[in-house]
C-alpha cells in the first residue's frame, strides 16, 4: 500500500496551523493581566501562589505545542526530502496504518516498541 503524500502534506499542513494559532493564543493569554484575588483571606501568597501554578502549567503546554510543531514541521521537511514514512531508527517503511493514527511518526512500530522497552528497562532500574 503506498503512502499519499498529498494527503499527509494536507493533514500535517492543517496541524501545524491549528498548532500555530495555539501557540499564539497561549501568548496572548500570558500577556494579559492577571486577575487580583484582594478578597482572598489569604491575600497576596495565594495570589503569588496562584500565578506560578498558572505560569508553570503554561510553561509545561506551551512546550508541548512547540515540540509538537517541530515533530509536524519535520514531517514537513521529510515529504519534500522525500524520506516520508521511513523509520528514522531502521530505515525500514512505517505502516501507512501508522502514519494514518500519527502523521508525524518517525518509527515503525517494531522500533517503537524497542525504545518503549528500553525506555522502561532503564526507569526501573534505578
Amino acid at each position: 500500500m503506498a503512502v499519499d503524500l498529498a494527503k499527509f502534506r494536507r493533514r500535517l499542513k492543517s496541524e501545524q496551523s491549528r498548532l500555530l494559532k495555539e501557540i499564539e493564543q497561549s501568548t496572548t493569554e500570558a500577556s494579559l493581566p492577571r486577575q487580583s484575588s484582594d478578597g482572598s483571606p489569604f491575600g497576596k501568597r495565594e495570589e503569588e501562589a496562584n500565578v506560578t501554578f498558572e505560569m508553570g502549567k503554561r510553561a509545561a503546554l506551551d512546550s508541548h505545542l512547540q515540540k509538537q510543531l517541530q515533530e509536524v514541521e519535520q514531517a514537513l521537511q521529510k515529504i519534500k526530502d522525500g524520506t516520508y514514512g521511513l523509520c528514522a531508527e531502521c530505515g525500514k517503511k512505517i505502516n501507512p496504518a501508522r502514519l494514518e493514527a500519527l502523521p508525524h511518526a518517525t518509527l515503525c512500530m517494531d522500533c517503537k516498541s524497542k525504545r518503549a522497552e528500553n525506555d522502561n528497562h532503564r526507569f526501573s532500574s534505578r
